[in-house]
């Protein structure tokens, strides 16, 4: 992959708002789902994610910074070996040649097939050793952003997602999924001489308007009336895989936390956390007949005994 910064369009001291942006710029531009017909488009999106995911990672951009690691995340070979040949005398001769003793040209190409087996059997000095090549590399990992809603985390609903050459395959979200977890597609990154790299996948799990997670549990306040308070009620409840029936107690109070079992997140240890409801007495504003009620009734308890007031 070319240089991150290029490749998003950014300085090199950009801030992450600035990068976050060209981001989201390109990307919606490049998405497959807009190019269909433009098979390059699918691969300049596939760049575009993995410079985002590189320079939007504090570590990995200063070790790219610094030298320590590539454009695609990988170390960086010692003593500039494989950046365009091994370097010979510095005072003359080309690259690839180093004059001995005698002033004679060494062709190193024999000595490393000899050391690493490249002619194979012993037909090298060093052949005897009987050293094996290097398998040929994968190609380069593909990098996913997916975004699922709080709902379908909890339940572990199927996920569509579209893959650099256009494809979609279905995804079922592991257990205990939360934002910053990372699924791999085997065979689902860019081809390479030893096979396709990997296609990996980063999800976030959006916010809900009132589900709040806790853990593999899901908490909930839920309004209820004075008199269903008072007297008990059966009250419909939502949960993450629908409306529920809820029995109230009779007398319950504002801040009264009953359990619903089984209807939290999935656990990576097996089953389904709970999800927890905090009564919130709700009432009236300015109800005369709430007040007349008030007025007739004296309530004598040290209510905030316990405070020490």
């Amino acid at each position: 992959m070319a240089d991150p910064y290029s490749t998003l369009g950014v300085a090199k001291n950009a801030d992450e708002a600035e990068i976050k942006s060209a981001y989201r710029k390109l990307a919606k531009q490049l998405h497959p789902d807009r190019n269909k017909d433009n098979p390059k488009a699918a691969e300049k999106f596939s760049d575009v994610t993995k410079a985002y995911d590189l320079l939007s990672d504090k570590e990995k951009r200063g070790q790219f910074d610094r030298g320590e690691i590539d454009a695609d995340g990988n170390p960086a070979m010692p003593f500039g070996y494989g950046g365009g040949g091994f370097r010979g005398d510095p005072r003359g001769g080309p690259q690839g040649d180093f004059r001995g003793f005698g002033g004679e040209s060494a062709d190193f190409g024999d000595i490393f097939e000899g050391l690493f087996g490249g002619r194979g059997g012993g037909g090298g000095p060093f052949g005897g050793f009987g050293a094996r090549s290097a398998p040929p590399p994968k190609g380069a990992n593909v990098a996913y952003r997916l975004s699922v809603s709080f709902i379908d985390a909890a339940t572990q609903a199927m996920q569509r997602i579209t893959l650099a050459d256009g494809k979609t395959i279905d995804l079922k979200l592991p257990a205990g999924v939360e934002t910053g977890t990372q699924m791999r597609l085997a065979g689902k990154g860019q081809p390479g001489p030893g096979g396709n790299g990997d296609g990996i996948v980063t999800i976030t799990v959006k916010d809900h308007p009132f589900f709040v997670r806790d853990g593999s549990n899901i908490r909930l306040d839920l309004p209820v009336t004075l008199a269903e308070a008072v007297k008990g009620a059966k009250v419909k409840v939502p949960t993450v895989d629908g409306p529920v029936m809820l029995s109230i107690p009779a007398g319950s109070t504002s801040g009264k936390v009953m359990r619903l079992k089984g209807k939290g997140f999935s656990q990576k240890s097996g089953g389904r956390g709970d999800q927890l409801v905090r009564l919130m007495v709700d009432l009236p504003k300015d109800d005369p007949a709430l007040r007349r009620i008030v007025d007739e009734w004296t309530d004598t308890r040290a209510v905030r005994a316990e405070l020490g007031v």
